[in-house]
């Protein structure tokens, strides 16, 4: 598996709000060639998850062109949008996005169910998954019995379960301490360099930011090379 190409040209995004309107991403340019590891930084309410979400296809543009793997996300219907999610993009979010309902293990097959696995294949591939990230006796603990590293690690194995080509990354070690902070960024690091995906994490996280290959910092609605 190869990761793909991220080209962002001239992408402009707003909301409307009391005072009127605020603008988040101000003719933002951004490229990745594929297998990159890029890291963005920048303040509370930059803008640094919107860039994230509309790479995801989860909200449309307003303004301007984003390419992945040569596709033009603003040319995509819901249901391919849906279709690009599932095989192309993996999600890693802050406050983890697990159900507290399915145990570990339910958690990291539910996106393979979604893409057409059989339950059997399913369960075999996630628990594969939770053991690449050392949690393979954790496998039928439900997240409330999971310590806020351990619940980050399946939400990892969860985002590169249908092996993702473009591994997105919301703020992944805001909730964690030094030490469990430490080990996700190893593990988005190993994964990066075994499968080859393009990764592109959002972060306040200094170690996590230096550590990435490319570095930017979004402030006041400008993306810019960060200071060495």
């Amino acid at each position: 598996m190869r990761g793909v190409e991220v080209v962002v040209e001239h992408v402009t995004h707003s909301f409307a709000v009391e005072e009127g309107t605020l603008v988040v991403l101000d003719d933002v340019n951004l490229h990745a060639a594929p297998g990159a590891y890029v890291s963005i930084t920048g303040p509370s309410g930059s803008g640094k998850s919107t860039l994230l979400s509309l790479l995801g296809g989860l909200e449309p543009s307003q303004d301007g062109s984003l390419q992945v793997g040569g596709q033009s996300l603003g040319s995509l219907s819901r249901d391919q949008l849906a279709a690009y999610r599932c095989s192309t993009v993996g999600f890693v979010f802050q406050h983890f996005g697990l159900l507290d309902t399915l145990t570990a293990a339910e958690n990291v097959a539910v996106p393979l169910l979604l893409a057409g696995s059989s339950r059997a294949e399913a369960n075999r591939r996630a628990l594969d998954l939770l053991d690449r990230v050392g949690l393979a006796e954790r496998a039928s603990h439900r997240p409330a019995a999971l310590s806020g590293g351990e619940r980050q690690r399946v939400a990892v194995a969860r985002a590169i379960g249908n092996g993702p080509a473009l591994l997105l990354a919301d703020e992944p070690t805001g909730n964690l301490d030094e030490d469990n902070g430490r080990m996700v960024v190893d593990l988005l690091e190993a994964i990066c360099a075994e499968q080859g995906c393009t990764v592109i994490a959002v972060t306040h996280d200094r170690d996590l930011a230096r550590r990435a290959e490319h570095r930017y910092r979004l402030e006041r609605g400008q993306l810019r090379a960060a200071p060495s």
